[in-house]
Order: C-alpha cells, then structure tokens, then sequence
C-alpha cells in the first residue's frame, strides 16, 4: 500500500526476462557504420574527435551520491544495497553528436557516474565506477535498435551541415511541438528533429527511459531536482540572444551560487505487461508502479566549467550504461544494442585523439 493506493509486489528478475533477436548482431553493425559516419564527419570539421551523441556538455560538476540508509529489502540492492557515500562526476549535455548553437533546441542529458563501487562486475566493464545515462523524457524515442538505426540514418545526413537552417528550423518545429502539446500529442521526433522546449537544464527530471536489472528486481532510474533553486528553474526556458554556447554560460553562472540536489529514484516494475521490458516506449505508469528514493546526489556551489574537471571528464572519460555492476545490468534490446555502440564511439575518439579514455579512481 502506498498512501490509498494498492500496490503489488515487485516483480523478481530472471534470467529469461529478455526477448533476444536473431537480428541484433547486424542492428549493432549498421549503428556502428552511422555512427563512424557521424564521428568522421565532426572529426573532420572540428579537427578533434567528439561523441557520436551527446556532443555538446554545457556543465560538468563534482558531486556526491549519498545512499539513503535504512531502504527496505526491495530498494536495497546492487550499489543501493549499502548506505552511504560515493564522489560521482556528471556531465550535462544536449544530444546531437554535433556541437550545435543553443538557439537550436533540442533534448537535453545527464550523464552520472559514480565512483568506488565494489561487488560483481559486468563482462568488460573495467574499474570500479557504476554509470547511469539519463534523458528529460521518461520514454526512449524508439521502440527497438532497427527503429533507432532508421532515425539515426536520417540525423547522420544532416550531421554538422547548414547550421543557420537548423536554427530557422528548430523556431518553426517549437512552434509545431507546442502545437501538438496543446492537444496532448508528445512527439520524440519533433522534439529530437529541433522542436524541444530550449529548458534550464537543472530545473529538469531526468529519466534512464530504459529498464535495467535492480538486484533481484527490474527497474527505472530517475534524478528529479530537490533545491528550491532548482525546482524554482523548472519549466523555464533560454533565449540564446545570439550566444551559442547560452546554455553552458548560464550553468556557468548559476552553479557558482547554486548547492544543486537531486534525489536519485528508482521505478520497480510490478507488471511486466504494464511495464515491458523490451519496448521502452511504454511509459511506466506512476501510480502502478511508484517512483520511490533511494539516494540524494549533491553538487556542491562550483565552477561548472573548470578546464582541469572539463578536460578529465570531457576528453579523458566515456560513459556507457554497461559500465555498472552486475545487479545493474541493461535490459531489452535497445541496452543490449547499446553495449558495443558505446565501445564503438570512445575507442573511435581515443584513436582520433590519441588520448586514452579510462575509468576515474
């Protein structure tokens, strides 16, 4: 029971839990031929390699994940097993895999990954870090990894081209997805294609969108903003005003003053027809399955683009969703897809670069 509401037990994880397709191999090597088409053309452009998505950071902070103690045995699993504290880097970002002027609206991300995290590891997940990738939406924009591949193909064509059409366009699909707001439509692709609402990141909910193992449970991940400063940020919007780095200044500046907290929650699936694991698409439904907290993440008044923190976490650090523990595992086939992609992409920057990549201590 949670306040009147009934709610059934959480279901347990197995491993059969997942639907594996025969066609996932050739899925990965498609996404892996866009992405390097991506990941060349910037190179080209930039004269220095970048992320296939997720180019753009506009903070980077160093902060605290604090586990909450006393969380019941259903909560207390994986790295929320044990309360208490952990140092985690994150890295706001917005997620074209070119670096776009912020008048050009898109989804904005956050990246999390905590350090000195012991217990059983993943197959080549090196170090003693845990990453959680998290988006401002609580769905993933496609159902499956083919599906993902055909959006990709068409963003791959406009990758770091026509900047000044980008910008007229992203006005005109606002306008679109406020439109469809209105009436209740939410469309990913608009919102992806340049329709966003351009908001201040830290007055954002970010969500994994993605299931993933939770020890002997199946879960959602969340951080939603706790400090009266950010939650007073929330539903604002930026004017870039001709700045196109807008949005990093502005962080910039409010993170000198601003204690940021978010509380980090996880979503339990207690119905695995009303909370699927393998079409990410499905919004889990709050009142069937609640978010609950499990932790606090702090990031303490800073400098939000110091070179020294920009150029460790920036250059010299990937993350990737299966960078975790084993009770952490990534599920359905979007994840699995997700795993040699990820790879794929920081291996390309450290040979562009000639900057290895590693996992914080």
């Amino acid at each position: 029971m949670q306040g009147d509401r009934l709610v059934t037990a959480p279901v347990r994880y197995h491993d059969q839990i997942e639907d594996v397709r025969a066609d996932e191999a050739e899925t990965v090597a498609a996404l892996n031929d866009t992405f390097d088409r991506i990941l060349t053309r910037t190179h080209e452009d930039y004269g220095h390699a970048v992320r296939s998505v997720h180019a753009k950071a506009h903070a980077i902070l160093d902060g605290t994940l604090t586990i909450d103690a006393g969380l019941p045995p259903e909560l207390a699993q994986g790295l929320f097993a044990r309360a208490g504290e952990h140092r985690v880097l994150m890295r706001l970002s917005t997620n074209p895999g070119d670096i776009l002027d912020d008048a050009i609206s898109v989804p904005r991300g956050l990246a999390l990954k905590v350090l000195d995290v012991d217990g059983e590891r993943l197959p080549g997940a090196e170090g003693r870090t845990q990453d959680f990738i998290l988006v401002n939406a609580p769905v993933f924009q496609a159902r499956t990894a083919d599906t993902f591949l055909g959006n990709l193909k068409l963003l791959a064509k406009t990758t770091d081209r026509a900047e000044g059409a980008k910008v007229a366009l992203s006005a005109v699909l606002r306008g679109v997805n406020a439109a469809l707001s209105a009436v209740g439509v939410d469309s990913a692709a608009v919102k992806t294609l340049g329709g966003a609402p351009n908001v201040e990141p830290l007055g954002e909910t970010y969500f994994s969108a993605t299931p993933f193992r939770y020890g002997d449970h199946v879960a959602k991940f969340s951080l939603k903003p706790l400090a009266p400063a950010m939650t007073a940020l929330t539903g604002e919007t930026i004017d870039p005003a001709g700045d196109r780095d807008a949005i990093r200044h502005r962080l910039r500046d409010e993170m000198r003053s601003i204690d940021a907290e978010w509380e980090f929650r996880v979503q339990l699936a207690r119905d695995l027809a009303k909370q699927p694991v393998e079409d990410p698409t499905v919004e889990w439904d709050e009142v069937e399955a609640p978010w609950q907290r499990v932790g606090i993440v702090r990031a303490r008044a800073q400098d939000s683009w110091d070179p020294a923190l920009v150029e460790e976490v920036n250059e010299r650090t990937r993350f990737s969703i299966w960078t975790a523990l084993a009770a952490h595992r990534p599920l359905g086939n979007v994840n699995r897809a997700r795993r040699d992609t990820y790879r794929h992409s920081a291996e390309f920057r450290q040979r562009a670069n000639g900057c290895p990549i590693h996992e914080p201590s």
